[in-house]
């Protein structure tokens, strides 16, 4: 039986640092920090500085998703304040492969490719081997709040019977109008991460709802 981790984005935090300290002490809890330069994607997000201030104060897992052009020239800077899983986007790099074990060279820190709504998940197939977790973006990426894509469900049901069959040692993230009814269909797919902003923080029954969402699959 595996243990979901729910993985709280931090872009719907109003405060960051206090926000984060609520669910410091649960288990099977990441924080998701999404990454956005306003070119890959139409929005802007975190900094650099807001990460080290993050992970100064946290003991908790980063979980960081990098929505951004050029990614072979920034990822460094994002692992060396703090973050200690980098993900990328098929989209973004001409080489997959050469920025996967860049990253992997990296001691201490894991690898994530993540793809848009509209790319084809077996495009991923031929690197699952090389990966730490693959991220099924159920939203158009960009912006908080979305409504869940329904075809997010197909992806990440196909990369678990890949995974399983070829006992990858692969995670599977869905980032996107995750709630209770959404992330309910993501686990009998086959996730194993659902990220959750809105749906999270700035709710008083937050961590009743964390334990909704990571109950045993």
């Amino acid at each position: 039986m595996r243990k979901l981790i729910v993985a709280p984005s931090l872009l719907a935090a109003k405060n960051i640092l206090e926000e984060s300290k609520q669910i410091e002490n649960l288990e099977n809890i990441w924080l998701h920090f999404d990454v956005m330069d306003g070119k890959f994607v139409p929005n802007t997000s975190f900094s650099l500085q807001d990460l080290d201030l993050i992970s100064k104060n946290t003991k908790l897992y980063l979980d960081v998703h990098l929505m951004i052009e050029n990614p072979e020239v920034h990822f460094s800077d994002y692992i060396n304040n703090g973050a200690d899983l980098v993900t990328i986007h098929y989209e973004a790099t001409n080489d997959l492969t050469a920025l996967i074990k860049m990253i992997k060279d990296k001691e201490g820190v894991k690898v994530g490719v993540s793809i848009k709504p509209k790319t084809d998940v077996e495009v991923l197939f031929p690197y699952l081997k090389d990966l730490d977790l693959v991220l099924v973006m159920s939203v158009e990426p960009g912006f908080g709040g979305q409504s869940f894509i329904p075809s997010a469900l197909d992806k990440i049901s196909k990369l678990r019977k890949q995974i399983d069959e070829n006992n990858y040692n692969c995670l599977i993230e869905v980032d996107g109008g995750i709630n209770k009814e959404t992330g309910e269909l993501c686990k009998k797919a086959g996730v194993d991460v659902l990220v959750a902003g809105s749906y999270l923080f700035g709710k008083k029954d937050i961590l009743d709802r964390i334990e909704d969402l990571k109950s045993s699959i």
